[in-house]
C-alpha cells in the first residue's frame, strides 16, 4: 500500500512504533490522524491495541520490530512516524546498562524514519536520557542521525501535570520535521497553548466512582503493613511508611508516577476518610509526624481499616 492510497480517507496518515497499549495513539487519534501501520512485540498489550480499535484493528502487528522493517517501508511518505522505544535501558529505575539490548531500539526507530522518510517523527523515552551525561552519546547519535537524514531536529523534556494529566511524569520528547517541511519552534509556541493544570490525586480518585462499588471495584487485596524499620523522609509522602513499594497518596498534590508493574503491595495507598473529608488530616501524615516526634513507634501503631490499597 502507498501513501496515495490513504488520502481518499482525508485524514493525515501515521505509523505507531513500539505502540503499547495505544497511549501515545489516543493523541494522535484526537488529532485527526489515520494510522495505517501499528507494531507491538507485547502480545496483551498488541491485544489491548486492537480491542480499542476495532476499525483499525487489521493494521496492528503483534511482532518485532526488527523483523518487520521492510513492511514499514512499504508506507513511504506517511506525515508521523511516533512511538516509544523501550525506556528500561536509560530509566534510572532501572540498571542503566549500555549494553541493553533494549536501549538500541531507538535505532531500529531512526531506521523506520530513514526507510519512510515522514514529514514528522516524533520519539518518547524517560527524562534521563535527555538529563544524564551518561546518554550524551544517545541523544547526540539521534539528533545526528536525523540531520543526516534532513530533519530538523530537536528534543526537551515535558511535564505531563503541564498539560492537565493527573500524574507527575517527566518524559523526553524528540521531534524532527523534515527540512521541506519547517522548523521545530512553531511546534513548541503551539504546544505551549496547551497547558492546564491537572487535576488533585482527591479529584481523580473520586471521578472514577465510589470504593467498592462495579465502577471502582477492588482488585487489589494486598495487606498493608507498617515497616518495622521505616524510611524517613521530610514528606510522609516519600520514604518507605509501610511493606513494600507502594505509598500513600497525597490526596491534594498531583499522583506520582504509576509503574507498568504495579499491583500487589505495589499499589498506591489511600486513606478513604480523608478522601472524601478534605477536613480530615491523612492518616499517614499524622502517624508521619508521631514518629518524627516521637510520639509512637510501628510497634505501637495500627492502621485504621478505613486506608486500603487504590486499584
Amino acid at each position: 500500500m502507498t501513501r496515495t492510497h490513504y488520502d481518499e480517507i482525508g485524514k493525515p496518515t501515521s505509523i505507531s512504533l513500539f505502540s503499547g497499549a495505544g497511549g501515545l495513539d489516543v493523541g494522535f487519534e484526537q488529532t485527526g490522524f489515520h494510522t495505517v501501520f501499528a507494531i507491538e512485540i507485547d502480545r496483551d498489550a498488541a491485544d489491548s491495541w486492537r480491542i480499542n480499535r476495532p476499525k483499525t484493528a487489521h493494521v496492528m502487528v503483534n511482532g518485532d520490530i526488527n523483523e518487520h522493517l521492510n513492511d514499514i517501508a512499504a508506507f513511504h511518505d506517511v506525515d508521523v512516524i511516533f512511538g516509544g522505544p523501550p525506556c528500561q535501558g536509560f530509566s534510572v529505575a532501572g540498571k542503566m546498562d549500555p549494553c541493553d539490548e533494549r536501549s538500541q531500539l531507538v535505532w531500529r526507530f531512526m531506521d523506520a524514519v530513514e526507510m519512510v522518510r515522514p514529514k514528522i517523527f516524533v520519539m518518547e523515552n524517560v527524562a534521563a536520557l535527555e538529563t544524564l551525561k551518561k546518554w550524551e552519546n544517545i541523544r547526540t547519535g539521534i539528533l545526528n542521525k536525523g540531520k543526516s537524514l534532513d530533519y530538523n531536529v530537536s528534543f526537551k523534556v515535558h511535564h505531563t501535570s503541564d498539560y492537565g494529566v493527573p500524574e507527575n511524569r517527566d518524559r523526553v520528547i524528540f521531534i524532527g520535521i523534515r527540512k521541506d517541511v519547517g522548523i521545530v519552534e512553531p511546534f513548541y509556541n503551539q504546544l505551549s497553548q496547551h497547558k492546564r493544570l491537572p487535576s488533585t490525586a482527591r479529584e481523580t480518585i473520586l471521578s472514577v466512582g465510589l470504593f467498592g462499588t462495579d465502577e471502582n471495584p477492588q482488585t487489589c487485596t494486598a495487606s498493608i503493613t507498617l515497616a518495622a524499620h521505616p524510611v524517613m523522609r521530610r514528606s510522609p509522602y516519600a520514604g518507605m511508611l509501610v511493606n513494600g513499594a507502594g505509598r500513600p497518596i497525597d490526596l491534594d498534590g498531583i499522583a506520582p508516577t504509576l509503574p507498568a508493574s504495579m499491583g500487589g503491595n505495589k499499589t498506591p495507598i489511600v486513606d478513604e476518610i480523608a478522601l472524601h473529608d478534605p477536613s480530615v488530616p491523612n492518616w499517614f501524615a499524622t502517624y508521619h509526624a508521631d514518629l518524627i516526634a516521637g510520639r509512637t513507634t510501628p510497634e505501637k501503631s495500627s492502621i485504621p481499616s478505613t486506608v486500603r490499597r487504590q486499584r
